[in-house]
């Protein structure tokens, strides 16, 4: 691919895999085939954690020898309305339980929007609502994950949509309660387009918030906006050259992972077995 530098190619062991990519398959089937294929971690859905114990599940995750990475997803936590703010935050402690109980030092957040504000306020009352949690989340040895969305998400997924302004909200969030509790979280398929991506990743990394790493590929043409990211390699994403950005930004030794986020209606109407080795075969020739 154009643009793309030489990296060294990733190991299964430096890889992890979000449940929300094998959905079809409940959480236990994802544990065992996860770690029998030779993937280091996992990301668990919340949704993925429904009508389970997760002290049973975190053995689960022990006993097969996968990392637990990060809890997917926390987040929605700007309400112009005072009620509707009041439940988000209270699911995001919640959340935070969650994760605690799982033993998984990192929950992504989908922050959200408020399409009768500013973006602008949206923002804002993101940064509060995260003012308000971090000091929790820090107390739990847990770092909340700010994770832009692309801009045809900014109606109401999410207001922050370039890694600039996660940065920025996570510096001043961090240093309002004197902490590196929040973080940032870089996925390609919604920052793959910024050209500042690569000096934000820079950044990110000097702040010492650059928190997860997820991967897929845009296809070309994309038929459907959520529903169709595609593998590694198939689409026009510059893959080998945005991690290394963010390989060149980690300076220090807690253990990362590229992490695979594969939402697809193609993919999960075929074979989960078969999938996930393509995924595999993916991670080592393209992430």
């Amino acid at each position: 691919m154009r643009g793309e530098r030489i990296v060294e190619p990733l190991t299964l062991q430096q890889c992890a895999v979000h449940t929300i990519t094998t959905k079809p398959w409940p959480l236990e089937t994802a544990i065992d085939a996860y770690a029998r294929t030779g993937f280091g971690g996992i990301s668990i859905w919340r949704d993925a954690m429904e009508g389970r114990n997760p002290s049973t599940v975190r053995r689960q995750m022990q006993d097969a020898q996968l990392t637990g990475v990060s809890l997917v997803r926390g987040g929605f936590i700007a309400h112009q309305d005072t009620q509707a703010q009041q439940k988000a935050l209270e699911d995001n402690l919640r959340c935070l339980a969650e994760a605690d109980a799982l033993g998984l030092p990192l929950i992504v957040l989908v922050c959200g929007a408020d399409p009768t504000w500013s973006l602008e306020e949206s923002r804002q009352r993101i940064t509060e609502a995260l003012i308000t949690l971090a000091p929790e989340a820090q107390a739990a040895g847990i770092r909340l994950g700010i994770e832009p969305l692309h801009p045809m998400y900014a109606d109401t997924r999410s207001a922050i949509n370039t890694l600039y302004q996660a940065n920025t909200i996570a510096t001043e969030v961090n240093q309002e309660i004197g902490s590196k509790a929040v973080v940032s979280v870089v996925d390609v398929y919604h920052l793959w387009w910024d050209p500042n991506l690569e000096t934000d990743i820079a950044t990110a990394g000097e702040e010492h918030i650059l928190g997860a790493y997820h991967v897929c590929d845009w296809r070309v043409p994309t038929e459907h906006m959520l529903l169709d990211r595609g593998l590694m390699g198939e689409g026009c994403i510059p893959l080998r050259r945005i991690r290394q950005a963010v390989e060149a930004s980690r300076n220090d030794e807690e253990k990362f992972f590229t992490e695979v986020e594969i939402f697809s209606e193609r993919y999960w109407s075929i074979d989960q077995d078969e999938w996930l080795q393509m995924v595999a075969e993916a991670c080592i020739t393209h992430a």
